[in-house]
């Protein structure tokens, strides 16, 4: 059903008048004469069949149904002001698609996003899950962090973290009648696997210079997140990598009972085209990215407990 209104400048000259209790004021605010705002006014109380005013003296009052009608208008100006704020907000507002792996979302990047919007407010970071590497060309794809070697032809590619490999585990597994004090002593514990890396529990034994024959006990992930979790559950002993495990490591979920480490053989990396490498938003957050990812590198390092 059609909305019957009165027109919009009639309601504007009545609110301002009935605002200032003042004519000549309204009239200064709407930036036209007195008399335009009275013509309005009159013509609005002909349309409604009300007196909306009481002139005595020269001055305004407003009568109880002008009072009653400029609440219900000042309410709805409120509303359209607020609309009206909020569209331009939204305009102002830029998204950035960022494509992380799902691990280092979880564990390194979603925990830090905070202080990314306490510094630039206006920028919307729009996660995706790593599923391939990001064909920039025929993605909606703004900037991608990508595991591996650095090298992938026509993209930017800047180093964002190294990675360290080395065993982490529960509070719980240091104490008790197989309480890890050397590699050896893994031989009693469940041994946490890790689908798709390089580095695994095989390497990380030579590099210790144990012979652990019996490398496939223990339950198998996809994802780094699972098994990290498993870990902080007292279900075994994880192969963390530095950047997935810093977070539980400074708050002790995970402990770090060996001081051997693997080095990665990949790193995360920073990617984007080069047709953005201007573009004021995706700068800010691939520098915020490298002053958090050197940040990092200060508290990531296992501690030998």
């Amino acid at each position: 059903m059609a909305r019957r209104l009165p027109p919009l400048t009639w309601l504007r000259a009545f609110e301002a008048a009935a605002r200032h209790l003042s004519i000549t004021r309204a009239a200064e605010e709407l930036q036209v004469t007195p008399a335009v705002v009275s013509q309005h006014v009159s013509a609005l109380e002909r349309h409604l069949g009300v007196e909306l005013f009481r002139r005595v003296r020269q001055r305004l009052f407003l009568t109880d149904k002008g009072a009653a009608y400029l609440s219900k208008l000042t309410e709805a100006f409120d509303l359209i002001a607020l609309g009206t704020r909020e569209l331009y907000a939204a305009e102002e507002r830029e998204t950035l698609t960022i494509r992380v792996p799902s691990s280092f979302s979880i564990q390194w990047l979603a925990p830090k996003l905070d202080r990314f919007h306490a510094r630039y407010p206006r920028i919307v970071i729009r996660l995706s899950a790593l599923g391939r590497e990001t064909d920039f060309a025929r993605e909606e794809i703004d900037l991608e962090i990508r595991n591996g070697a650095g090298k992938w032809p026509g993209v930017v590619s800047i180093l964002l973290l190294e990675e360290e490999v080395f065993p982490v585990c529960s509070a719980q597994l240091l104490s008790g009648p197989h309480a890890l004090r050397s590699p050896e002593d893994l031989r009693h514990h469940q041994l946490l696997h890790v689908n798709g890396y390089r580095e695994d529990w095989r390497m990380w034994f030579a590099a210790a210079g144990v012979d652990f024959p019996e490398m496939q006990r223990g339950d198998l992930f996809d994802q780094s997140v699972m098994a990290i979790q498993a870990a902080v559950n007292g279900l075994g002993i994880a192969l963390g990598r530095t950047s997935l495990v810093a977070n539980e490591l400074a708050t002790g979920r995970l402990m770090a009972p060996f001081d051997i480490v693997l080095p990665g053989e990949d790193a995360y990396w920073i990617t984007y085209p080069h047709s953005a490498a201007g573009r004021p938003s995706l700068i800010a957050f691939r520098d915020w990215l490298l002053e958090e990812a050197h940040t990092a590198k200060s508290v990531s390092r296992p501690v030998t407990v």
